[in-house]
């Protein structure tokens, strides 16, 4: 056993993917929330010793979403959560990667749960900075969520899905993943399978911030799926353009990265995630 400690962004990251190629490690176990689970993701996406699916990855959560352990019901007890990992069995996950601009170089990124465009990026980079001060937790989320509609402005888009255009107007949010939460237990994409290979998206179109405002509430079940400008698909293959003076903004996990143009890609089967037994392959 290697106990390691985080010192700063993307730190895991690193620590994990050297622990892996160089000491051949093939279970890591994650005490953060979200963003740390999706740093270890990406070690073991983008290191070159062993195949995907044989690195086991468990997950304490101690985080401030904790999006992806409530799609498994993963418990608030540490106690059972640790009984979970001990136990070790697992789920093999879909993952997502998505291909982005930030300034003029293109980058990728992998994803377990959920990537969130437009508005839901400004949301989580308001927060992000509110952490960096020593601010978190799901009321923080709330506010920003809140004063974000003051300063968000709807960005008009173009989507493919599996090569074919399924959508083009303005979007105020979306949302694409493989798990249902975000946001500190939103459920943007209710019907999403985490091993189906297949992404789920949402996609709400330009609306009134009375509208937002209003269901808010609905986001937390899911029936918000409900309103007249919500739109939703699967598939495994989606690319999303906007015009080059209305980028569209990105994050995955919670965590902020850069923008449009987007291409995304589901990995199916490829990520052996330790959960609870009701969720697990069971041989």
């Amino acid at each position: 056993m290697h106990i390691v400690f985080t010192e700063y962004q993307n730190h895991a990251m690193q620590l994990a993917k050297s622990l892996i190629e160089e000491e051949g490690f093939k279970k890591i176990i994650v005490v953060g929330g979200d963003g740390t689970l999706n740093e270890v993701v990406n070690s073991v996406f983008k290191q070159n010793r062993f195949r995907t699916m044989e690195i086991q990855i468990g997950l304490i959560t101690v985080g401030t979403g904790n999006d992806w352990g409530r799609m498994y019901e993963i418990p608030e007890s540490y106690e059972e959560q640790v009984e979970i990992v001990k136990g070790g069995l697992f789920i093999l996950q879909d993952v997502g990667v998505v291909k982005y601009r930030h300034a003029s170089e293109e980058d990728n990124r992998y994803f377990a749960n959920i990537a969130g465009m437009g508005y839901d990026a400004l949301v989580a980079k308001k927060t992000n900075v509110m952490k960096q001060r020593g601010r978190g937790g799901a009321l923080v989320y709330m506010i920003n969520l809140v004063s974000g509609l003051f300063q968000y402005k709807n960005t008009q888009l173009e989507i493919e899905a599996d090569g074919k255009l399924v959508f083009t107007g303005r979007v105020f949010t979306m949302s694409i993943g493989i798990c249902k939460y975000n946001g500190a237990g939103m459920m943007q994409l209710p019907f999403a399978i985490p091993d189906d290979g297949l992404f789920d998206v949402t996609v709400i179109r330009k609306t009134t911030k009375m509208r937002v405002i209003k269901n808010i509430k609905n986001l937390y079940d899911g029936s918000f799926i409900n309103m007249r400008e919500v739109e939703t698909f699967t598939g495994k293959k989606f690319t999303i353009r906007s015009t080059p003076s209305d980028k569209l903004f990105l994050e995955t996990d919670g965590e902020s990265l850069g923008h449009s143009p987007l291409d995304f890609e589901v990995i199916p089967r490829a990520a052996k995630m330790i959960v609870r037994k009701r969720y697990a392959i069971i041989d």
